[in-house]
Order: C-alpha cells, then structure tokens, then sequence
C-alpha cells in the first residue's frame, strides 16, 4: 500500500501537467506514492499522456475523466480512488521541491494532537516564469498566497480563527479518512472560494492545520495584471453564488463590500484595481441572480 497519495486535478493543461509528473517523479519517496490525475471534462492531449506504456517509472499514476464539472468534484472523484492513509491536493501547475512529500508525510506522522490535522505546504512562484510586478504584489499582499502572514506559524499550528484562510488546495494534504468525509462542494460552478469553504467545514469539526514551510512547492504559472483581474472578478461572482447557499460567506460578502467601498479612492493602485474587479463580479452576479 503506498503512503501517500497526490491527487492532480487538471483541465487542458497537457504541456504543464506533463512537467508537474515529471517533478513528482523525483520525489525522495517516490517509491511510496500513487498519482491520481482527474481531468476536469476529456481531452485528447492530456489522455495521449497516459496512452501506452506508463508516463513516470515510479510512482504509479492512475488517470481519471470526469464530464466536465470544476475543480472539487475533481479532487473529490480522485479521493474516491486513492488508497494510501493520507491525500496530498496539488495543482497540475505545481513543482513539488525533492522533499516535499516525505515532508508532509513526516509533518503528519510526527503530531501527537488528539483530532486529525491538514498539513499546509508552502507555494511561491516558479522563478522559470517571467515574475511579473502583479505576481509580485499577489504574493506580498496575500491576495492569492498569504504565506508571509504565517511565517510565525511555522512548523506549529496556525490559530483556529484564521486556519481556513489558509487551506490552499495547491499544497495540502490531509487524512484520507477525513478527504473522504469531508468533500469539496459539488454545487460551486465557479472558480474560487472552494478551498476556503471546505476548510471551514473542516475547522468546525476541529481539524486543525499545521504549516510545514519545508514542504515547498514552486507554482509554475505565469500571470499578467489583466489575467489577475479576470480572476479578482471571477471570485466576486463565485463569493456571490456561494453566499446564497453559506452564510458564513454571507458575512464574508458584506466584509468585502465594506472594504471595497473604502478603497474606491485607490483605484490607482494594484489593491484599487483588484476591489474595482472583485466588485464587478459581486454587482454582476448580484444583477443575474
């Protein structure tokens, strides 16, 4: 039975998940892993990749597709398959360092807590890619990663109070008991907000989340301030949808309202512009609900 097993959702991303295998392939512990990749809707180019002989020596990697849905009915369906003790959630843009997964595994057989505990693992940029000034600031800001807000949780527990805001589904593993208890919502058709929703799920029945800063993972992903803002809009349209159905993101809505609204004379600026499309998300999905 191996130890750990690493579900990859992916959607049409064949080149990129090809070099995410590769990096998995080199894991210290390869030996002790299974590879279950999900394609979120089919795709020739990325089922060509698992045709014929096995696409890595170790470990081995298991390939699913699912009529096209989102990304947690992909982690979701790739749980179902997994066999090893604990599940590890990466992206098909992520490079996980040599170590990163016998870290996570180590992080998890070393706590003595009394309740099951989530592993987070720390992402930052692939220095590959072109780092462009909004990759910086996504980064600095903790508008994407707010890993620099955590550093003083290091190799702990972060606080309750905060602990779902930081269950980034790019590097994070958890018992796979509690994978398969606890999934991801099926009914989010949007991208975005899942993770967070999924780690207060998991907050209320007291799992805990440790932060391993040694487990690291490089996010190969190039992005442009344009591409950023589609995607600052896109998540105030999905915090809209997900309001109606959560009221803990209810609250969260009206948080954000509030800051938006004090941050309209800074439109100017990087944070301006990402509230400036985060509220044209939430008023267009608000106009079309």
């Amino acid at each position: 039975m191996p130890s750990l097993s690493v579900v990859i959702p992916t959607h049409r991303r064949a080149n990129i998940l090809k070099l995410c295998l590769k990096y998995l392939e080199m894991q210290t512990m390869a030996d002790e892993l299974e590879v279950i990749v999900v394609s979120d809707g089919p795709d020739a180019e990325t089922a060509a990749l698992f045709h014929g002989s096995a696409p890595l020596a170790l470990p081995p990697v298991t390939y699913l597709e699912i009529p096209k849905s989102q990304q947690g009915v992909a982690r979701n369906a790739g749980v179902k398959r997994a066999t090893a003790p604990f599940v590890l959630f990466i992206g098909d843009d992520i490079l996980l360092e040599q170590n990163a997964c016998e870290r996570h595994l180590a992080a998890h057989r070393s706590q003595t807590y009394s309740s099951p505990t989530a592993v987070l693992g720390f992402t930052t940029w692939d220095p590959v890619v072109e780092i462009t000034p909004v990759m910086r600031w996504l980064e600095k800001s903790g508008w994407q990663f707010g890993y620099l807000q955590i550093r003083k949780y290091s190799h702990t527990f972060l606080p309750k109070k905060i602990q779902e805001r930081f269950t980034y589904t790019s590097n994070i593993s958890v018992p796979t008991d509690e994978a398969r208890k606890f999934k991801f919502r099926e009914d989010m058709t949007l991208y975005g907000w899942e993770d967070i929703e999924w780690g207060m799920r998991m907050k209320q029945a007291g799992i805990r989340l440790y932060y391993e800063p040694d487990a690291t993972a490089l996010h190969h992903h190039h992005m442009r301030l344009e591409d950023s803002l589609i995607r600052a809009e896109e998540l105030g349209r999905s915090l809209t949808k997900l309001a109606q159905v959560n009221s803990d993101f209810r609250r969260k809505l009206a948080g954000w309202r509030l800051v938006i609204r004090r941050f309209r004379m800074m439109l100017p600026t990087m944070e301006g512009k990402h509230h400036r499309a985060l509220l044209h998300g939430i008023q267009s999905a608000t106009k079309n609900s």
